[in-house]
Protein backbone atom coordinates (compact mmCIF):
# COMPACT_ATOMS: atom_id res chain seq x y z
CA UNK A 1 0.00 0.00 0.00
CA UNK A 2 0.96 3.63 -0.56
CA UNK A 3 0.04 6.55 1.70
CA UNK A 4 0.18 10.21 0.63
CA UNK A 5 -0.06 12.92 3.30
CA UNK A 6 -1.30 16.19 1.80
CA UNK A 7 -0.52 19.31 3.88
CA UNK A 8 -0.24 21.59 0.82
CA UNK A 9 -3.12 23.92 1.68
CA UNK A 10 -3.64 24.02 5.45
CA UNK A 11 -0.40 22.65 6.85
CA UNK A 12 -0.25 20.04 9.58
CA UNK A 13 -0.80 19.79 13.33
CA UNK A 14 -0.92 16.76 15.59
CA UNK A 15 -4.69 16.74 16.00
CA UNK A 16 -5.17 17.08 12.22
CA UNK A 17 -3.11 13.94 11.64
CA UNK A 18 -5.12 12.04 14.27
CA UNK A 19 -8.40 13.22 12.72
CA UNK A 20 -7.35 12.06 9.27
CA UNK A 21 -6.22 8.68 10.63
CA UNK A 22 -9.55 8.20 12.41
CA UNK A 23 -11.30 9.17 9.18
CA UNK A 24 -9.27 6.44 7.44
CA UNK A 25 -10.49 3.83 9.90
CA UNK A 26 -8.43 4.04 13.10
CA UNK A 27 -10.68 3.25 16.11
CA UNK A 28 -11.68 6.55 17.78
CA UNK A 29 -12.39 5.12 21.26
CA UNK A 30 -9.04 3.34 21.40
CA UNK A 31 -7.21 6.48 20.27
CA UNK A 32 -8.99 8.58 22.92
CA UNK A 33 -7.98 6.02 25.56
CA UNK A 34 -4.34 6.10 24.41
CA UNK A 35 -4.23 9.92 24.29
CA UNK A 36 -5.72 10.41 27.75
CA UNK A 37 -3.57 7.67 29.30
CA UNK A 38 -0.38 9.22 27.89
CA UNK A 39 -1.39 12.75 28.89
CA UNK A 40 -2.16 11.65 32.45
CA UNK A 41 1.59 11.36 33.10
CA UNK A 42 2.03 15.09 32.36
CA UNK A 43 -0.91 16.82 33.99
CA UNK A 44 -3.76 15.19 32.11
CA UNK A 45 -5.97 16.05 29.13
CA UNK A 46 -9.50 15.40 27.90
CA UNK A 47 -10.08 14.38 24.28
CA UNK A 48 -13.24 14.83 22.22
CA UNK A 49 -13.82 13.76 18.62
CA UNK A 50 -16.46 15.28 16.34
CA UNK A 51 -17.54 15.50 12.71
CA UNK A 52 -17.21 19.10 11.51
CA UNK A 53 -17.18 21.05 8.26
CA UNK A 54 -14.30 23.23 7.12
CA UNK A 55 -15.18 25.46 4.14
CA UNK A 56 -17.98 23.01 3.37
CA UNK A 57 -15.85 19.84 3.52
CA UNK A 58 -16.68 17.25 6.18
CA UNK A 59 -13.72 16.23 8.34
CA UNK A 60 -12.89 14.66 11.71
CA UNK A 61 -11.88 17.13 14.42
CA UNK A 62 -9.92 16.04 17.50
CA UNK A 63 -10.10 18.49 20.38
CA UNK A 64 -7.57 18.16 23.21
CA UNK A 65 -8.06 20.13 26.43
CA UNK A 66 -5.04 20.04 28.73
CA UNK A 67 -5.38 20.33 32.49
CA UNK A 68 -2.15 22.23 33.15
CA UNK A 69 1.18 23.32 31.66
CA UNK A 70 4.31 21.29 32.34
CA UNK A 71 7.88 22.59 32.22
CA UNK A 72 10.36 19.73 32.33
CA UNK A 73 13.99 19.18 31.38
CA UNK A 74 14.18 16.93 28.33
CA UNK A 75 15.68 13.93 30.15
CA UNK A 76 12.91 14.04 32.81
CA UNK A 77 10.30 14.37 30.09
CA UNK A 78 11.65 11.25 28.36
CA UNK A 79 11.59 9.30 31.63
CA UNK A 80 7.91 10.15 32.03
CA UNK A 81 6.83 9.05 28.56
CA UNK A 82 8.96 5.88 28.74
CA UNK A 83 7.30 4.95 32.03
CA UNK A 84 3.81 4.98 30.51
CA UNK A 85 2.08 1.63 30.93
CA UNK A 86 -1.25 0.85 29.33
CA UNK A 87 -2.67 -2.20 27.49
CA UNK A 88 -3.09 -0.16 24.27
CA UNK A 89 0.38 1.43 24.42
CA UNK A 90 3.07 -0.98 23.26
CA UNK A 91 6.81 -0.60 22.69
CA UNK A 92 6.31 0.49 19.06
CA UNK A 93 4.13 3.44 20.11
CA UNK A 94 6.56 4.48 22.86
CA UNK A 95 9.57 4.18 20.54
CA UNK A 96 7.88 6.18 17.77
CA UNK A 97 6.73 8.88 20.22
CA UNK A 98 10.22 9.15 21.68
CA UNK A 99 11.62 9.63 18.14
CA UNK A 100 9.13 12.44 17.47
CA UNK A 101 10.05 14.28 20.67
CA UNK A 102 13.75 13.72 20.00
CA UNK A 103 13.26 15.42 16.60
CA UNK A 104 11.70 18.42 18.37
CA UNK A 105 14.38 18.49 21.09
CA UNK A 106 17.20 18.48 18.53
CA UNK A 107 15.61 21.41 16.72
CA UNK A 108 15.14 23.36 19.97
CA UNK A 109 18.71 22.65 21.06
CA UNK A 110 20.13 23.91 17.78
CA UNK A 111 18.01 27.07 17.80
CA UNK A 112 18.88 28.01 21.38
CA UNK A 113 22.51 26.88 21.20
CA UNK A 114 22.04 24.38 24.02
CA UNK A 115 22.73 20.70 24.58
CA UNK A 116 19.83 18.25 24.80
CA UNK A 117 20.40 17.98 28.58
CA UNK A 118 19.73 21.71 28.97
CA UNK A 119 16.56 21.81 26.88
CA UNK A 120 13.26 22.43 28.71
CA UNK A 121 10.01 21.52 26.95
CA UNK A 122 7.39 24.24 27.31
CA UNK A 123 4.41 24.22 24.91
CA UNK A 124 5.69 21.10 23.14
CA UNK A 125 6.11 19.17 26.37
CA UNK A 126 2.60 19.94 27.59
CA UNK A 127 0.01 17.23 28.06
CA UNK A 128 -1.87 18.10 24.85
CA UNK A 129 1.28 17.63 22.73
CA UNK A 130 1.93 14.28 24.41
CA UNK A 131 -1.67 13.27 23.69
CA UNK A 132 -1.27 14.33 20.05
CA UNK A 133 1.94 12.36 19.50
CA UNK A 134 0.72 9.18 21.20
CA UNK A 135 -2.66 9.42 19.46
CA UNK A 136 -1.03 9.84 16.06
CA UNK A 137 1.34 6.93 16.80
CA UNK A 138 -1.59 4.73 17.81
CA UNK A 139 -3.49 5.49 14.58
CA UNK A 140 -0.35 5.10 12.46
CA UNK A 141 0.39 1.59 13.72
CA UNK A 142 -3.25 0.43 13.94
CA UNK A 143 -3.67 1.20 10.20
CA UNK A 144 -0.41 -0.60 9.36
CA UNK A 145 1.21 2.53 7.95
CA UNK A 146 4.58 1.41 9.29
CA UNK A 147 4.47 -1.27 6.58
CA UNK A 148 3.32 1.13 3.82
CA UNK A 149 5.34 3.47 1.64
CA UNK A 150 4.48 6.94 3.00
CA UNK A 151 4.96 10.12 0.98
CA UNK A 152 4.32 13.73 1.93
CA UNK A 153 3.50 16.58 -0.43
CA UNK A 154 4.87 20.15 0.17
CA UNK A 155 3.90 21.62 3.53
CA UNK A 156 2.10 24.96 3.99
CA UNK A 157 3.62 26.81 6.95
CA UNK A 158 1.65 30.06 7.17
CA UNK A 159 3.08 33.50 7.98
CA UNK A 160 3.02 36.48 10.32
CA UNK A 161 4.04 36.12 13.97
CA UNK A 162 2.90 34.49 17.20
CA UNK A 163 3.58 34.80 20.93
CA UNK A 164 5.25 31.97 22.88
CA UNK A 165 7.07 31.45 26.20
CA UNK A 166 10.07 33.14 24.54
CA UNK A 167 8.05 36.18 23.39
CA UNK A 168 7.01 37.14 19.88
CA UNK A 169 8.47 34.95 17.15
CA UNK A 170 7.97 34.74 13.38
CA UNK A 171 5.85 32.13 11.64
CA UNK A 172 6.95 29.53 10.80
CA UNK A 173 8.34 29.02 14.29
CA UNK A 174 12.12 28.49 14.25
CA UNK A 175 11.67 24.93 15.58
CA UNK A 176 9.18 24.09 12.82
CA UNK A 177 11.53 25.38 10.15
CA UNK A 178 14.48 23.49 11.60
CA UNK A 179 12.51 20.23 11.80
CA UNK A 180 11.50 20.59 8.14
CA UNK A 181 15.03 21.27 6.91
CA UNK A 182 15.28 19.56 3.50
CA UNK A 183 11.52 19.14 3.05
CA UNK A 184 9.53 21.07 0.38
CA UNK A 185 7.67 23.97 2.05
CA UNK A 186 5.71 27.12 1.12
CA UNK A 187 3.82 29.90 2.87
CA UNK A 188 0.25 28.84 2.26
CA UNK A 189 -2.95 30.91 2.09
CA UNK A 190 -2.98 32.52 5.57
CA UNK A 191 -0.89 34.77 7.83
CA UNK A 192 -1.15 32.45 10.83
CA UNK A 193 0.53 29.29 12.06
CA UNK A 194 -0.54 26.46 9.77
CA UNK A 195 2.15 23.94 10.75
CA UNK A 196 3.13 23.36 14.38
CA UNK A 197 6.42 21.87 15.62
CA UNK A 198 4.53 18.77 16.76
CA UNK A 199 2.85 18.37 13.38
CA UNK A 200 6.16 18.89 11.59
CA UNK A 201 7.94 16.30 13.76
CA UNK A 202 5.15 13.77 13.26
CA UNK A 203 5.16 14.12 9.48
CA UNK A 204 8.97 13.86 9.33
CA UNK A 205 8.94 10.64 11.33
CA UNK A 206 6.02 9.12 9.41
CA UNK A 207 7.24 9.97 5.93
CA UNK A 208 9.58 7.82 3.84
CA UNK A 209 9.97 10.47 1.16
CA UNK A 210 8.86 14.03 0.40
CA UNK A 211 7.61 14.71 -3.11
CA UNK A 212 6.59 17.86 -4.94
CA UNK A 213 3.74 16.02 -6.68
CA UNK A 214 1.40 13.14 -5.92
CA UNK A 215 2.83 9.82 -7.13
CA UNK A 216 0.59 7.76 -9.45
CA UNK A 217 -1.66 5.60 -7.26
CA UNK A 218 -5.08 3.96 -7.39
CA UNK A 219 -6.94 5.76 -4.61
CA UNK A 220 -8.84 3.51 -2.19
CA UNK A 221 -9.48 5.65 0.88
CA UNK A 222 -9.20 9.34 1.86
CA UNK A 223 -9.15 10.65 5.43
CA UNK A 224 -9.81 14.28 6.34
CA UNK A 225 -8.52 15.75 9.60
CA UNK A 226 -9.79 19.21 10.60
CA UNK A 227 -7.90 22.13 12.06
CA UNK A 228 -9.41 24.16 14.89
CA UNK A 229 -10.78 27.11 12.89
CA UNK A 230 -13.23 27.26 10.00
CA UNK A 231 -11.43 29.61 7.61
CA UNK A 232 -12.07 30.89 4.10
CA UNK A 233 -10.24 27.85 2.74
CA UNK A 234 -10.56 24.15 3.72
CA UNK A 235 -8.60 23.97 6.97
CA UNK A 236 -8.00 20.24 6.63
CA UNK A 237 -5.23 17.70 6.25
CA UNK A 238 -5.82 14.89 3.75
CA UNK A 239 -4.30 11.44 4.01
CA UNK A 240 -4.75 9.32 0.90
CA UNK A 241 -4.32 5.55 0.85
CA UNK A 242 -4.14 3.34 -2.20
CA UNK A 243 -2.12 1.03 -4.41
CA UNK A 244 0.78 2.23 -6.49
CA UNK A 245 0.00 1.40 -10.11
CA UNK A 246 3.35 2.39 -11.62
CA UNK A 247 6.91 2.39 -10.34
CA UNK A 248 9.03 5.54 -10.18
CA UNK A 249 12.68 6.34 -9.78
CA UNK A 250 15.01 9.32 -10.07
CA UNK A 251 17.53 9.64 -12.87
CA UNK A 252 20.04 12.20 -14.15
CA UNK A 253 20.24 13.18 -17.82
CA UNK A 254 23.55 14.35 -19.34
CA UNK A 255 23.80 16.08 -22.73
CA UNK A 256 26.67 17.39 -24.80
CA UNK A 257 27.23 18.31 -28.46
CA UNK A 258 30.14 16.61 -30.26
CA UNK A 259 31.55 17.67 -33.65
CA UNK A 260 35.06 16.26 -33.70
CA UNK A 261 34.79 12.51 -33.07
CA UNK A 262 34.93 9.66 -35.57
CA UNK A 263 32.35 6.91 -35.82
CA UNK A 264 34.77 4.42 -34.22
CA UNK A 265 35.29 6.65 -31.18
CA UNK A 266 31.54 7.25 -30.84
CA UNK A 267 30.90 3.49 -30.95
CA UNK A 268 33.50 2.86 -28.27
CA UNK A 269 32.05 5.74 -26.19
CA UNK A 270 28.64 4.05 -26.27
CA UNK A 271 30.06 0.75 -24.96
CA UNK A 272 32.32 2.29 -22.33
CA UNK A 273 29.50 4.42 -20.82
CA UNK A 274 27.22 1.38 -20.54
CA UNK A 275 30.04 -0.52 -18.82
CA UNK A 276 30.38 2.33 -16.29
CA UNK A 277 26.72 1.96 -15.27
CA UNK A 278 24.80 4.24 -17.65
CA UNK A 279 21.16 3.19 -17.94
CA UNK A 280 20.91 4.30 -21.56
CA UNK A 281 23.04 6.08 -24.17
CA UNK A 282 21.80 7.70 -27.38
CA UNK A 283 23.87 9.44 -30.06
CA UNK A 284 21.84 11.51 -32.56
CA UNK A 285 23.16 13.25 -35.72
CA UNK A 286 22.58 17.04 -35.55
CA UNK A 287 23.48 20.24 -37.41
CA UNK A 288 25.46 22.67 -35.26
CA UNK A 289 26.33 26.33 -35.73
CA UNK A 290 27.85 27.30 -39.08
CA UNK A 291 26.09 24.20 -40.48
CA UNK A 292 28.73 21.87 -39.03
CA UNK A 293 27.58 18.24 -38.77
CA UNK A 294 27.84 16.79 -35.28
CA UNK A 295 26.25 14.47 -32.76
CA UNK A 296 24.11 14.98 -29.66
CA UNK A 297 25.14 12.62 -26.86
CA UNK A 298 22.47 11.85 -24.24
CA UNK A 299 23.20 9.65 -21.25
CA UNK A 300 20.79 8.50 -18.53
CA UNK A 301 22.29 7.56 -15.18
CA UNK A 302 21.36 6.78 -11.59
CA UNK A 303 22.20 9.71 -9.26
CA UNK A 304 24.83 7.65 -7.43
CA UNK A 305 26.77 7.17 -10.69
CA UNK A 306 26.80 10.88 -11.61
CA UNK A 307 30.48 11.54 -10.93
CA UNK A 308 31.69 8.37 -12.69
CA UNK A 309 29.63 9.10 -15.81
CA UNK A 310 30.66 12.76 -15.93
CA UNK A 311 34.34 11.91 -15.74
CA UNK A 312 33.98 9.23 -18.38
CA UNK A 313 32.29 11.60 -20.85
CA UNK A 314 34.94 14.29 -20.33
CA UNK A 315 37.78 11.79 -20.63
CA UNK A 316 36.50 9.95 -23.71
CA UNK A 317 35.17 12.93 -25.70
CA UNK A 318 37.29 15.93 -24.72
CA UNK A 319 34.11 18.04 -24.62
CA UNK A 320 34.40 21.34 -22.74
CA UNK A 321 30.97 21.24 -21.12
CA UNK A 322 28.14 18.88 -20.23
CA UNK A 323 24.53 19.86 -19.56
CA UNK A 324 23.09 18.15 -16.49
CA UNK A 325 19.39 17.74 -15.78
CA UNK A 326 19.36 16.48 -12.17
CA UNK A 327 16.72 14.43 -10.37
CA UNK A 328 14.41 13.87 -13.33
CA UNK A 329 11.46 11.67 -12.36
CA UNK A 330 10.57 8.81 -14.66
CA UNK A 331 7.69 6.39 -14.40
CA UNK A 332 8.66 2.82 -15.16
CA UNK A 333 6.82 -0.46 -15.49
CA UNK A 334 7.55 -3.27 -13.08
CA UNK A 335 10.03 -5.63 -14.73
CA UNK A 336 10.96 -9.23 -14.19
CA UNK A 337 13.54 -11.45 -15.88
CA UNK A 338 12.53 -15.10 -16.41
CA UNK A 339 14.01 -18.10 -18.26
CA UNK A 340 11.79 -19.57 -20.99
CA UNK A 341 12.26 -22.53 -23.33
CA UNK A 342 11.89 -21.66 -27.02
CA UNK A 343 11.79 -24.02 -29.98
CA UNK A 344 14.13 -22.63 -32.65
CA UNK A 345 15.73 -25.54 -34.51
CA UNK A 346 15.47 -27.47 -31.27
CA UNK A 347 14.64 -26.55 -27.69
CA UNK A 348 16.75 -23.79 -26.15
CA UNK A 349 16.48 -21.77 -22.93
CA UNK A 350 16.66 -17.98 -23.14
CA UNK A 351 16.08 -15.16 -20.69
CA UNK A 352 13.15 -12.81 -21.30
CA UNK A 353 12.36 -9.44 -19.78
CA UNK A 354 8.67 -9.11 -18.85
CA UNK A 355 6.98 -5.73 -18.24
CA UNK A 356 3.87 -5.46 -16.03
CA UNK A 357 1.15 -2.80 -15.90
CA UNK A 358 -0.67 -3.56 -12.65
CA UNK A 359 -0.76 -7.39 -12.85
CA UNK A 360 -1.03 -7.57 -16.65
CA UNK A 361 2.00 -8.49 -18.77
CA UNK A 362 2.26 -5.82 -21.46
CA UNK A 363 5.69 -6.58 -22.85
CA UNK A 364 8.00 -9.59 -23.30
CA UNK A 365 11.39 -9.38 -25.00
CA UNK A 366 14.20 -11.86 -25.33
CA UNK A 367 17.53 -10.69 -23.94
CA UNK A 368 19.85 -9.55 -26.73
CA UNK A 369 22.83 -11.69 -25.71
CA UNK A 370 20.68 -14.85 -25.58
CA UNK A 371 19.13 -14.09 -28.98
CA UNK A 372 22.60 -13.47 -30.42
CA UNK A 373 23.82 -16.81 -29.05
CA UNK A 374 20.88 -18.71 -30.59
CA UNK A 375 21.43 -16.95 -33.93
CA UNK A 376 25.08 -18.04 -33.87
CA UNK A 377 24.15 -21.64 -33.01
CA UNK A 378 21.44 -21.96 -35.66
CA UNK A 379 22.84 -19.77 -38.45
CA UNK A 380 19.57 -17.84 -38.50
CA UNK A 381 19.41 -14.02 -38.77
CA UNK A 382 19.27 -12.34 -35.35
CA UNK A 383 16.10 -10.47 -36.34
CA UNK A 384 14.33 -13.74 -37.17
CA UNK A 385 15.41 -15.37 -33.89
CA UNK A 386 14.00 -12.46 -31.91
CA UNK A 387 10.70 -12.52 -33.82
CA UNK A 388 10.19 -16.28 -33.31
CA UNK A 389 11.18 -16.21 -29.63
CA UNK A 390 8.93 -13.30 -28.77
CA UNK A 391 5.99 -14.78 -30.68
CA UNK A 392 6.35 -18.04 -28.72
CA UNK A 393 6.43 -16.37 -25.31
CA UNK A 394 3.45 -14.14 -26.20
CA UNK A 395 1.46 -17.24 -27.18
CA UNK A 396 2.38 -18.85 -23.85
CA UNK A 397 1.33 -15.71 -21.93
CA UNK A 398 -2.05 -15.53 -23.73
CA UNK A 399 -2.78 -19.17 -22.89
CA UNK A 400 -1.90 -18.70 -19.21
CA UNK A 401 -4.06 -15.55 -18.98
CA UNK A 402 -7.06 -17.39 -20.48
CA UNK A 403 -6.63 -20.18 -17.90
CA UNK A 404 -6.40 -17.54 -15.13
Amino acid sequence: MVVVIDPQLAGVAGNMIIGALIDLGAHPDKIIEVMEAAASHLGGAKVKIADVKRAGIRATYVKVEKASKTHLPYHEFLEKIESIEHPLIDDKIISFSRAVFHTIAQAEAKIHGETLNNIHFHEVGAADAVADVFGAASGYFSLGMDKDKVYSLPIALGGGSTTTEHGKIPIPAPATLEILRGAPIHGGPARMELTTPTGAALIVNMTDKFKTYCPPIEVEEIGYGAGKMDLDFPNILRIIKGHKSLEEDNIILFETNLDHLTGEILGNLFDSLMEEGALDVTITPILMKKNRPGHLLKVISKPENQDIILRKIFKETGTLGIRIFPQIHRTILKREKIPFKVNIKGEKTANFKLAFLDSEIVGARIEYEDAKKIASQTGMPLRKVMEIAEEQIKTKIKKSQKRG
